[in-house]
């Protein structure tokens, strides 16, 4: 029970750091580019009158480096406010035409203290008052506040088709002592009361509020969803986590980035679940269709008892969330009005291919992914003894 409680802690943190809410070097990296679905890509590019003047707080990240590539491709202009500290590790070469002010949200906002931008895109508003601070600062040589929330605002997931209007909590509740639970009760409050401050100091009417699901795709340092690109691609006897019903939700990172543009550039002021896939899909159909990435000879073996996966300490391998309790909901969020203004979604085995390309490209170093494919606790390393376990039991 404490082995699990580590793990399901270390997960949680990592959605938190790397955004649940909450991205070429090298011809290696050749798969990582802005590809798009069919309808996306018929959309025009901006024009030199409509130009954008964007300051992204972050960017250098997960999203951030796919908002910069999808934003520059269609003449707009960039600029970043990071500590300095992180290094994107896919469109590398695009920063090179960003303009990056160095600072840090806790204490030191001088950088932002001149200037004027058309939009301030949120994407390290960790803290609440991160977002009150720069919003405030902001205000008034800022037309437009796009801040990066999250799904996790909906926690606990107890409903179904949860939309966008539905009320949130803003205070954590009194009697909580699961740690795990704390952490996801903190995160949620966090965001909703950041989507707030943004709107207080901007109005309804500047502000634009996105709220992705689990987000997936190249350049996730979270190692969250890694588990399916490798073992996909690998064949053989799969592991399937869950019940034949059990919903996924996702979204791949470039999809959210490249709507998120567009919400900008059209200037769609309003609150927007960033959910894919387009229809409800199950966890057998994703792992189905993610395998056509690779040409391999696989045989999937669905694991349906949760009492036995817990006890194996598989309750999540993203985008599978064991939907039960106050995870009952967690991928039965709303996203007609998303799919309205225009998100659009690219198939599984794309995202999947994508991110296998990435892993094994120079972005990352081996010491990068044999932390992760040589860690005995992840269930990539277990899988062969769980299945013979379920196998024995019948």
């Amino acid at each position: 029970m404490k082995f699990r409680r580590i793990k399901r802690r270390k997960f949680i943190s990592n959605i938190a750091r790397y955004g649940a809410a909450l991205p070429v070097a090298g011809a290696g990296l050749l798969a990582c580019n802005q590809s798009s679905t069919k309808e996306e890509s018929s959309l025009p590019a901006a024009t030199e009158s409509n130009k954008l003047n964007i300051l992204i707080l972050g960017g250098t990240s997960f999203l951030g480096p796919h908002q910069i590539a999808y934003a520059m491709d269609r003449g707009h202009s960039i600029t970043t406010f990071t500590r300095g500290k992180t290094r994107p590790t896919v469109h590398q070469e695009l920063f090179d035409n960003v303009n990056m002010l160095i600072g840090d949200r806790a204490d030191d906002l001088s950088a932002l203290e001149n200037g004027s931008w058309d939009v301030v895109i949120d994407n390290s508003g960790h803290n609440v008052e991160w977002t009150k601070s720069t919003a405030a600062l902001l205000k008034d040589r800022v037309d437009l506040y796009v801040y990066t929330s999250s799904t996790g605002v909906f926690y606990p997931y107890l409903d179904s088709d949860t939309r966008e209007n539905v009320e949130i909590l803003l205070e954590e509740p009194e009697g909580v002592t699961d740690e795990d639970m704390k952490i996801e009760y903190w995160y949620g409050v966090m965001k909703a009361n950041s989507e707030l401050a943004a709107r207080k100091e901007f109005g309804d009417d500047r502000t634009i509020v996105v709220r992705p699901t689990y987000m997936i795709g190249p350049a996730d340092k979270s190692n969250r969803f890694i588990h399916w690109p490798v073992r996909l691609s690998r064949g053989g006897d799969i592991l399937v986590p869950g019940k034949e019903q059990d919903p996924v939700q996702y979204a791949d990172v470039r999809d959210i980035a490249g709507w998120m543009i567009r919400l900008i550039e059209e200037k769609k002021a309003g609150t927007y679940n960033g959910v894919g896939p387009e229809a409800p899909q199950t966890m057998p159909e994703f792992v189905r269709e993610a395998g056509g990435a690779f040409d391999v000879s696989s045989n999937y073996v669905q694991v349906d008892d949760y009492e036995f996966l817990k006890e194996h300490d598989v309750e999540h391998i993203v985008p599978w969330i064991m939907p039960e309790g106050n995870n009952y909901g967690s991928a039965r969020i709303n996203n007609e009005k998303a799919l309205a203004t225009g998100l659009t979604l690219r198939p599984p085995r794309e995202t999947v291919r994508d991110t296998y390309d990435w892993w094994y490209s120079d972005a990352l170093t081996d010491e990068k992914r044999n932390e992760y494919e040589q860690d005995g606790t992840v269930v990539l390393n277990r899988e062969k003894e769980i299945l013979q376990d379920w196998a024995e039991r019948g």
